[in-house]
């Protein structure tokens, strides 16, 4: 517990470092464009459209609605593959301050995590601007439940982030495979489908018992829905960020200080 407290202690004195890392990952990300941040609101909605014209023709869905479905799909879809994907390669990337400075490992998964978090934060304007034209009989309390939703998909991106930091370092074949899986999940998940394709083809299991079908719904629900997210949907959000927690740190535990042989 003990040293616990002090790694945690170590990544708060380190704050502004890591803080710095993030805002330079933002400005070497937007640098040189004339659009600058409103890329971030406008390529989500632009794919959005696509996606929506397209599967509003096969599933016979009308497009007014059904593309903030897939807009919140996409939002969090994104930050969950940016994060994780970046993350595998955090500490291959970070290998110049890693060798210098003997700062806690996790600082620098926390600062992937931190920029896509910011960026789906920016995001998500182009979102609730969309639902407030197209449902604005949804807007009411439970809009605040869209707050929760960044705590714990930016814990969560951390958490899992951090893991596959400590497997890319040694395989960096990771990052390629990270991709296949990846692909495989949104396939199997309620991202761009609606969850009632799942259910009506039998696939309940797919929808009810798929943490990211229960954390995009920190989202839908309030914004799409006009209700509060269920007990199961924190359950099951809040359960994902422990489990992936707990891997996290034993992670930690076990590798970080093989790290520096790998790089």
């Amino acid at each position: 517990m003990d040293d616990a407290v002090e790694y945690a202690r170590g990544i708060w004195s380190t704050r502004y470092f890591w803080a710095h890392l993030a805002i330079s990952d933002l400005r070497s990300r937007w640098r040189g464009s004339v659009m600058g941040l409103l890329w971030s609101i406008l390529q989500p909605l632009g794919m959005t459209l696509l996606v929506a014209v397209v599967l509003g023709k096969i599933f016979n869905q009308p497009i007014y609605s059904y593309a903030p479905y897939i807009l919140s799909g996409i939002l969090v879809w994104e930050f969950v593959t940016s994060t994780l994907i970046g993350g595998s390669l955090a500490f291959v990337q970070a290998d110049a301050y890693i060798r210098q400075c003997r700062h806690p490992l996790a600082i620098y998964t926390l600062r992937t995590a931190l920029t896509n978090l910011l960026v789906l934060m920016l995001a998500s304007l182009g979102l609730v601007l969309w639902v407030l034209v197209a449902f604005p009989g949804n807007l009411g309390l439970c809009w605040l439940a869209l707050l929760t939703l960044y705590p714990v998909v930016g814990l969560a991106g951390w958490a899992g982030a951090t893991v596959l930091a400590y497997i890319g370092v040694r395989f960096r074949d990771i990052p390629h495979a990270l991709g296949l899986v990846l692909q495989t999940l949104w396939f199997v998940s309620p991202i761009y489908f609606d969850a009632s394709v799942f259910r009506s083809s039998g696939l309940v299991a797919l929808v009810d018992y798929n943490p990211i079908y229960h954390v995009v719904q920190l989202a839908r629900a309030p914004l799409l829905e006009g209700m509060w997210p269920t007990p199961a949907n924190y359950i099951y959000a809040l359960g994902l960020v422990l489990v992936l927690a707990t891997a996290a740190c034993v992670a930690g535990w076990r590798s970080e200080r093989k790290v520096i042989f790998y790089l």
